[in-house]
């Protein structure tokens, strides 16, 4: 028998603020799952720390809350240890692009086959409002008062040229490209990165939910080729307009390719020790 929507649908509630752009985020997952013939059983979904990280509390999935910034070593091992299972990694833009990018690098480049959805709403939302990696340049926060004195950095970018191999953003309010798009990251063999603009109401007052409404173009439905990676490049960093869509999609083959033999069975299903033949012939190569 197939899961449906409310299937994912947990016993605890969403404790978000009234209007936050994570709500968006956790509906649309909860549509995408089901309609990749994807079971509750089937999906772990780990989290760092910060308001979008408690979203593994919400959903009807294994659920893991972890470390600020330390989601993805977790979210890789697990998937290595469970390759059957579909992982997705979440978390907000200082956990993802801040303490923790040095592991979204390498995590892009190695490739394995898994999810990575940020909820970014370029402020510091859990600690009530500083600035953080893609806050805007000379932007007023708690912790910038007379303005941002650092760039933001881009996400989209920098997946790029890490090696990502799907690289895609979306705005959290537009529900029908956030499903499309989820769907399709689910279903790429490889490390995906999906960049979402989730609001933050309380805190930030200027990336608001009319400021995207406004400002937001579907690249996809302009005719970008999400194969052209230089393409990828001039949209991403577009001046005109904020752009959303997949970016670039590659067929580079994942991570667990390379392990076949090693991942014929999940690892957690690997007898421990070895024969006694076993042991004789590798005691004969150093004979």
């Amino acid at each position: 028998m197939s899961s449906e929507v409310k299937d994912f649908n947990h016993k605890v509630a969403p404790d978000w603020c009234p209007g936050c752009g994570d709500f968006g985020l956790l509906a649309g997952l909860k549509k995408a799952l089901p309609s990749v013939s994807l079971e509750t059983h089937d999906v772990m979904v780990v989290s760092g720390i910060g308001c979008s990280s408690n979203l593994p509390g919400f959903i009807n999935t294994y659920g893991l809350h972890t470390l600020h910034g330390r989601s993805l070593p977790i979210a890789q091992g697990f998937k290595l240890a469970n390759h059957k299972m579909t992982v997705v990694a979440v978390g907000g833009d200082g956990d993802g692009y801040g303490i923790g990018v040095g592991h979204l690098v390498h995590a892009m480049r190695r490739n394995i086959d898994m999810t990575y959805l940020v909820m970014n709403n370029s402020i510091y939302g859990l600690t009530t409002g500083q600035t953080s990696p893609t806050s805007g340049f000379q932007m007023k926060t708690k912790s910038t008062p007379f303005g941002n004195p650092e760039l933001p950095l881009n996400p989209l970018t920098l997946a790029l040229g890490s090696g990502c191999g799907f690289v895609a953003r979306v705005y959290t309010g537009h529900v029908t490209q956030l499903i499309d798009i989820v769907q399709k990251a689910i279903k790429h063999p490889g490390f995906a990165l999906i960049d979402t603009f989730s609001p933050c109401v309380t805190f930030n007052k200027i990336n608001t939910h009319q400021y995207y409404k406004e400002n937001v173009k579907d690249i996809n439905k302009l005719g970008h080729n999400p194969s052209d990676l230089y393409a990828a490049f001039r949209e991403a960093t577009r001046e005109d307009c904020i752009t959303t869509g997949i970016f670039y999609q590659s067929d580079r083959p994942c991570y667990e390719a390379s392990e076949e033999e090693t991942l014929r069975e999940p690892l957690f299903a690997h007898k421990l020790g070895i024969s006694r033949e076993e042991e004789t012939a590798l005691m004969a190569e150093f004979v």
